[in-house]
């Protein structure tokens, strides 16, 4: 039997998209990858990416905003950066790790009324969904 394939998401705070995806992460790949979310740093949890989880029936509630560990990495199979921070701040990969890079919006910067920020973590979370869903796919059918 051999190991699962072990998924990273890394951001600059882990607050927000790289919490989203790795709840994605944990329901598309359920039983078939294992998946962990990090950052550069540790911001905290935003509760607004915990609500429209919650609206798409995910509970990433229960997630640690967590700082990347070199340990970490050492069992990453698959990085992906998140946001611009994090790909040009990432720690040194080791030769066997793919590294892959979404240059995604943070939600957590928007602006507006309540309604009008979260619509864009909506749109966030929908792109994230369906990102995670293809890639989830590619390395479960590989």
């Amino acid at each position: 039997m051999s190991k699962k394939l072990n998924l990273l998401f890394l951001c600059t705070g882990n607050s927000c998209r790289s919490q989203i995806a790795e709840g994605w992460g944990r329901h598309f790949g359920a039983g078939r990858i294992e998946v962990q979310s990090a950052g550069i740093e540790a911001h905290g949890k935003n509760p607004r990416a915990i609500k429209v989880m919650a609206e798409a029936s995910i509970d990433i509630a229960g997630q640690e905003s967590t700082k990347v560990t070199q340990a970490m990495i050492d069992a990453a199979d698959v990085v992906v950066t998140v946001c611009g921070h994090a790909d040009e701040h990432c720690p040194a990969l080791p030769a066997t790790v793919r590294k892959i890079h979404w240059p995604l919006n943070d939600p957590a910067k928007a602006t507006g009324t309540e309604e009008e920020i979260m619509a864009v973590f909506r749109a966030a979370r929908d792109d994230i969904r369906e990102r995670v869903r293809a890639l989830v796919d590619e390395l479960t059918n590989a």
